[in-house]
């Protein structure tokens, strides 16, 4: 054999570069890597990446820092499925970092990222692609991006993955993106609910949870609930809850059930299957207070519909919740009493709750947490509403202690609660009685300041409530209660405005009071919300109309009209029609003004005593607006000799002369010659104005000045020092112990009314006919009044000469004092009338029932004492031409 000869070895081309084996130790030679061509060193470097991110957050933002994330999304679209998978498994991991979150929504890679999700892909990159989007739906605008770009379908798809993995990234994104109303919506377009029914029966303890919380937050939608039902979904979740191995899923299963029950049909069928029950026990018997907690919020959720509260009803729901109100858990006493809120609704359960959840719910109410006393305050409320009975064991169950402290808690709910309760109870006068000895209008003072609607609605209606004794009314106004009710007046809440009209209107039940909201605004205000459309209630009119009558001069200066139930007291004033708005002066700045050429205000004052009494030794004062110069004994001595006289009916008394001054002056005239009844009623005068001046004084000088007063007394400001008191009217005092001795007995109604109205016309002038109307100078006479008084304020009185607005007054003003029902209405052109009511004496015999009264106008000008039916061409001749 030959020698073998060694083959030479050739040497590598020039153009080539020799393999190279780099060992780095720093991330960032990794990430300059992920720029290289070769498929092999971009997927080592990858798989570098991959495990440095896996150590920690340190080092996924280390990797954001040195640029990787960039490079990285470049490589999710590479040929090569291997630098493809290693690319997805680090965004997987690196896309819990919300610092990568917000550049990978600006690099938009959500489309690259989803295309990984498709069926040809392996599992390994299903994992990472649903791992990144789970991580990516945690915020709002990943949400958004992943449901614009189609993500939801194959996520779906990959709910039925043989990789668990897959099925939880994929379930945990769901659940993120589900918490979007149009998630929902697209979900059941999807058909989701089977897959994720299949889910429950997972080996996995964290996929069945996150199956059953998305079911919880999809059941949400009646739709959902529908199809839950149909693809048997109730039957899954009774096999959890009597699975106790499942126990750690017993409460978000109860969660989905609390959504299906809020269904009749669900309802119904878990009736009928015995499913229903089997909840219930279930919650009455387990000792986990979550499971507890949220039974009683299913049970609250569905009772909101009276069908599911029937049903609750049938299956002894009360005994459940009853039971949960003495959990040692504060949630689960929340829940129990927001279901028994919701429960009450039902009378039958109402009843039940009267002695067996009553006194636990009162326990309730003592409770350190603000969220118990509010939940518990929200049952009571619902369960005294409508209900004598369950504010009666509330009470026996000594709740109001607790309910007033509540009116001071910090949560406006308790606030509101605690009110509404107290309201309720207060509609019961014993209960009432018992709430106000708490001192109710100083625990309502905090509330009535609240800012919170709720609470200022709820404490108005309290004060409407439990202000219907003077006393209680009392304690409001003196604790300063009537400054923030008032201010709820204003408020543009309708409610709150309703109910503070309405606190308003009870409060306006006594004088003092009415008379301290005037001055507080309220007449103005209820005035302003009256003249609008849209703000004006019953209650405010009701109260406006309470509040004018109890300042009938007002109420008649701004309506014209005065019911028979509108009695004018001593101090009422006619000012003469104002318009809605302008402000009518009090009486005293009317005296106290300049004389003007103005309409005379007609004053009504029966005051007959002296309080405080005059100095006796000041014998040089004026007679003065501002004080009383009549007395009770001076009226009795005048009346005992009007007795002495023989004082016959008012009819058989001659009218004065129309032509003449029939002033007081004329008077001196008439008593000169000698008529002696006009004389002892001017004797009446002069003995009252020196009763007034002093008592003690010599005979001699009363009658000296007896002779000086015979002339109308010069009535002039009073002395700023001195208290004020309206201006004494001794003949309208006359009038009122004649017409008591002389009209009073009369036992006939129609024969008071014509007696009555034949005595006002004869103290103001007698018949005046119609053609000579126009020749009755009652403006003269008043304009002498006027001056001769030296004031604006002339008493009725002192009016001899009246026309119709005259006559009016006065007629009511008598009709009032005994007890005779007449209204008093203002016309145009100096008119006015009085209108009564007399029932048919033809038709009183008829058999059956009283006929109704019929209304007339009485005459006092024409023909003084002639009835004129109200709807009669002459009462229109009357009232009108």
């Amino acid at each position: 054999m030959g020698k073998k000869i060694k083959k030479e070895v050739e040497p590598p081309p020039k153009d080539v570069f020799d393999p190279l084996t780099i060992e780095s130790k720093k991330a960032a030679t990794v990430v300059l890597m992920l720029k290289s061509p070769e498929e092999d060193i971009l997927a080592k470097a990858c798989e570098a990446i991959y495990k440095f991110a896996l150590k920690g957050e340190e080092n996924k933002a280390t990797l954001l820092e040195l640029g990787a994330v960039e490079p990285l999304t470049k490589l999710l679209t590479h040929e090569d499925k291997i630098v493809r998978r290693n690319a997805m498994m680090i965004f997987g991991i690196l896309a819990s970092n919300s610092d990568v979150k917000k550049l990978l929504r600006e690099l938009e890679v959500m489309n690259s990222v989803i295309a990984q999700l498709s069926p040809e892909e392996e599992v390994v990159i299903h994992e990472f692609a649903s791992l990144c989007l789970a991580n990516m739906s945690v915020e709002y605008t990943g949400k958004v991006q992943i449901f614009e770009h189609g993500g939801l379908e194959p996520l779906i798809r990959l709910l039925s993955s043989s990789d668990p993995d897959v099925k939880k990234n994929s379930i945990e994104c769901i659940y993120n993106l589900v918490q979007d109303f149009q998630c929902r919506t697209t979900l059941q377009e999807l058909n989701a609910i089977p897959p994720i029914l299949e889910l429950l029966r997972s080996e996995y303890p964290i996929i069945q949870l996150l199956a059953l919380k998305t079911l919880s937050v999809i059941t949400c939608d009646k739709e959902t609930r529908t199809m839950l039902k149909e693809n048997q979904g109730l039957d899954h979740l009774t096999k959890i809850l009597e699975t106790k191995e499942l126990n750690d899923l017993h409460v978000e299963a109860l969660s989905v059930i609390a959504n299906c029950l809020e269904d009749m049909d669900t309802m119904a069928l878990m009736q009928q299957t015995g499913s229903l029950k089997k909840v219930l026990s279930f919650a009455e018997n387990s000792t986990i207070p979550d499971i507890q907690k949220n039974a009683a919020k299913a049970i609250a959720k569905a009772a909101y519909d009276p069908e599911n509260r029937k049903v609750f009803h049938e299956q002894e729901v009360e005994k459940c919740l009853v039971t949960l109100l003495g959990s040692d858990s504060d949630g689960t006493k929340i829940a129990a009493s927001q279901a028994i809120s919701a429960m009450c609704e039902n009378l039958s359960c109402k009843e039940f709750f009267n002695t067996q959840g009553i006194p636990q719910i009162v326990q309730l109410l003592r409770s350190d947490n603000e969220e118990v006393r509010e939940a518990a305050a929200l049952a009571l409320a619902n369960l005294t509403t409508s209900s004598p009975a369950n504010a009666n064991a509330a009470a026996e169950a000594d709740a109001i202690d607790p309910l007033i402290n509540i009116l001071s808690s910090k949560r406006d709910g308790a606030v509101a609660n605690a009110a509404t309760v107290l309201t309720n109870m207060a509609t019961q006068e014993p209960l009432r009685a018992i709430i106000q000895n708490h001192e109710i209008m100083h625990a309502l003072l905090g509330p009535l300041h609240s800012t919170n609607t709720l609470v200022q609605s709820t404490a108005a209606l309290t004060v409407a409530a439990t202000a219907c004794d003077v006393e209680a009314r009392t304690e409001l106004r003196n604790c300063g209660g009537l400054v923030p009710l008032v201010g709820l007046l204003h408020s543009k809440n309708d409610e709150v405005r309703r109910h503070a009209s309405w606190a308003v209107m009870v409060c306006a039940g006594d004088e003092l009071m009415a008379v301290e909201l005037c001055r507080l605004g309220a007449l103005d205000i209820l005035e302003e919300i009256n003249r609008s459309l849209s703000r004006k209630n019953k209650f405010s009119e009701a109260a406006y109309n309470k509040l004018l009558n109890n300042n009938l001069s007002l109420k008649y200066s701004q309506t014209g009209y005065l019911s028979s139930s509108n009695i004018i007291s001593d101090g009422f004033y006619d000012y003469g029609r104002i318009n809605p708005g302008t402000k009518l002066l009090s009486l005293k700045e009317l005296c106290l003004q300049e004389l003007n050429d103005q309409r005379a205000i007609l004053l009504v004052n029966n005051k007959s005593d002296i309080s405080p009494p005059p100095s006796m030794e000041d014998k040089s004062s004026d007679v003065g607006y501002g004080r009383s110069i009549s007395s009770s004994s001076s009226l009795r001595r005048a009346s005992k000799e009007k007795a002495n006289a023989g004082f016959g009916s008012p009819t058989e008394e001659k009218s004065e002369p129309a032509s003449g001054r029939n002033t007081v002056l004329s008077r001196a005239v008439t008593k000169e010659k000698g008529v002696s009844k006009k004389k002892s009623r001017l004797q009446l005068i002069c003995s009252s104005y020196l009763l007034w001046k002093g008592k003690g004084k010599k005979e001699e000088e009363k009658m000296k000045e007896e002779e000086e007063i015979l002339a109308v007394p010069k009535f002039t400001e009073g002395s700023p020092e001195k208290e004020w008191y309206p201006p004494p009217d001794p003949e309208f005092c006359v009038y009122v112990l004649e017409v008591t001795k002389s009209i009073l007995p009369i036992v006939n109604l129609k024969e008071q009314i014509e007696v009555l109205a034949k005595y006002v016309a004869d103290k103001m002038g007698g018949k005046i006919p119609k053609e000579k109307l126009a020749d009755f100078s009652w403006e003269l006479h008043i304009s002498e009044l006027k001056f001769q008084l030296k004031s604006n304020v002339v008493p009725i009185g002192y009016i001899k000469k009246g026309i119709f607005y005259h006559r009016a007054l006065l007629f009511k003003a008598l009709a009032d004092k005994i007890g005779v029902g007449c209204s008093l209405v203002r016309g145009e052109y100096s008119r006015g009338w009085n209108e009564v009511k007399l029932v048919n004496e033809a038709r009183k015999g008829m058999i059956g029932n009283l006929p109704p009264p019929e209304e007339y106008i009485v005459d006092l000008m024409f023909h003084p004492g002639n009835l004129l039916k109200l709807r009669s061409k002459e009462a229109d001749l009357y009232r009108f031409l």
